[in-house]
């Protein structure tokens, strides 16, 4: 069986074995969509991420937070093999998506980017109109069912449909920052995900915006595993189930390697942090 289709079935049947996760076992119900183990990242000679180990679990949201450059957008790419794109990146360790090792040699990096869906930190759309944002990627990916109906559904779950509906064939770029975001949303989940990774989605966007993408994820997690980098720790604090904090160790050449320090329920992370160092950037002592 090919390696596509053992994604497909594994998906389906959700035949997931949660593994070890900084001392983490999963919520009731819910299971192990990734679980990482002794994750390095290298570009070329330079130690981004060191020894990092954790799991992310089925319909939840996990928050990656920590200082510039502590490695989280790179632990974030290594989940849907972003990183293959960037010359001279190296990842050492093991990465499993459903059992399914997504560094292994036959495993279709396409086909993992499908089944994992990526919303990048300044709204990206497409130059075509709204309704060519939702339908490009089942399109290529030779979906054949109604699109209308798909772009409907797809927009009504990222919140947009009323606001959009009646000019569906309007440039994308006529929208809004905000409503742009909520586009490339409805553009990742258009395909049918599992999981959707999320870079620093509000950064660029008002307050007003900021409150309707969290809302909307809050939404999304009924029916998608979210991972979202944030350097907004409130946020992290309101929408996430879970909290990573990465920090960086400087080396004597002033060289910076990202390292995970804490992984626990969000809850915990925020009120009662089992390391100092966490404590310290969260009370903003540092970073």
């Amino acid at each position: 069986m090919s390696t596509r289709m053992e994604l497909a079935s594994t998906v389906v049947e959700d035949a997931v074995s949660p593994g070890p996760s900084a001392g983490l076992a999963g919520s009731a119900g819910s299971s192990a969509i990734f679980e990482i183990q002794d994750l390095n990242v290298y570009y070329r000679d330079f130690h981004a991420v060191t020894d990092t180990s954790l799991n992310i679990y089925q319909n939840e949201i996990t928050a990656l937070i920590g200082p510039s450059g502590c490695g989280k957008s790179t632990v974030l790419r290594c989940l849907n093999r972003m990183n293959d794109l960037i010359d001279g990146a190296r990842v050492e360790g093991r990465v499993t998506y459903h059992g399914i090792d997504l560094y292994g040699s036959s495993v279709d990096p396409v086909e993992v980017r499908r089944r994992v869906g990526m919303v990048f930190q300044k709204p990206n759309p497409f130059p075509k109109s709204i309704y060519e944002n939702i339908v490009f990627g089942p399109r290529v990916a030779g979906w054949k069912g109604n699109f209308d109906d798909l772009v409907e559904e797809t927009l009504v779950r990222a919140a947009l449909w009323d606001e959009v509906k009646d000019k569906l064939e309007n440039s994308a770029f006529d929208l809004s920052g905000g409503q742009q975001q909520r586009l490339c949303i409805a553009r990742a989940i258009a395909t049918s995900p599992d999981v959707v990774l999320m870079d620093e989605p509000c950064s660029a966007l008002d307050p007003i915006a900021t409150y309707r993408i969290e809302t909307l994820m809050r939404e999304l997690k009924k029916q998608y595993t979210i991972v979202v980098v944030t350097h907004n720790m409130q946020q992290a604090a309101r929408v996430s189930d879970r909290t990573a904090f990465f920090s960086v160790d400087v080396g004597e050449e002033g060289q910076r390697t990202g390292r995970l320090v804490e992984y626990d329920m969000t809850d915990r992370v925020f009120t009662a942090p089992s390391m100092k160092e966490t404590e310290d950037y969260i009370t903003g002592r540092f970073g």
